[in-house]
């Protein structure tokens, strides 16, 4: 393939251009919010798990507290019945002094009972300090994410503008070059991720290694507008006065 000398050269600020494409859309595969998201993604979760076991917890408590103050209702209304029945003085005395011992054992009961829905909400209040504390957490880490969304969409909206700035620059330039180079060019690329470097000091800018007696013979021998290839890589070598011909 021939290409004059200065074309060739042309070939670098094409591939310098592609580079610069390549590193931006490595930098958007690996941004550090991508994973710093993942793992606020994990982190909910985890907490998210957390807070339904508090909020049962929770909910648990506050059934038994409501079912041991229906019994303290239950206890409360038969002891005032028991009272305004025995206020009234009515009926024989064997029944009166029933009813005195049925209020001895009702204030028993209300009192073991009214502990127990004591120690109970002294539990929900520890209880609700547990899921408050889960869910303070949630929303700090929520709030983190947002923020890393927010870096994250920056990011990728300056990433983005900087590939529109060079792809409007290597429009023109691909458009200037013979077709036939820039299809080589772009095979080459596309197979070893470089499509052309310089040669300096007979060293291939490619894949940086030194070039053998015989393949600086052959390229000494080649004409200026010969396109040459490294032996080794295959990538287009491009010869300045720096190649060390």
């Amino acid at each position: 393939m021939k290409a004059e000398p200065q074309v060739q050269r042309r070939l670098l600020d094409l591939q310098a251009i592609d580079t610069s494409l390549a590193q931006l859309a490595h930098r958007r595969r690996i941004l550090p919010e991508r994973a710093e998201l993942e793992g606020l993604a994990r982190e909910l979760s985890a907490l998210e798990d957390e807070r339904v076991r508090a909020q049962v917890a929770v909910d648990d408590l506050d059934r038994d507290i409501a079912r041991l103050e229906k019994d303290i209702d239950q206890v409360r209304a038969r002891k005032s019945k028991d009272e305004a029945r025995l206020a009234a003085g009515s009926g024989p005395a064997r029944e009166l002094e029933a009813l005195q011992h049925e209020l001895v054992s009702l204030n028993r009961r209300q009192g073991d009972l009214e502990d127990a829905e004591l120690e109970l909400m002294e539990q929900r209040e520890t209880a609700q300090g547990v899921l408050d504390g889960i869910e303070a957490r949630m929303a700090e880490a929520r709030e983190r994410r947002v923020a890393a969304e927010q870096r994250r969409d920056d990011t990728l909206a300056e990433i983005a503008k900087e590939e529109e700035f060079k792809k409007a620059a290597r429009k023109p330039l691909a458009g200037d070059l013979p077709a036939d180079l820039v299809t080589l060019y772009d095979k080459v690329r596309e197979d070893t991720g470089l499509g052309a470097a310089l040669l300096t000091a007979g060293r291939c800018g490619g894949c940086r290694l030194e070039l053998s007696g015989a393949d600086l013979s052959r390229i000494r021998k080649a004409a200026p507008d010969d396109v040459v290839r490294c032996e080794e890589c295959r990538r287009i070598m491009v010869r300045t006065n720096e190649s060390g011909l």
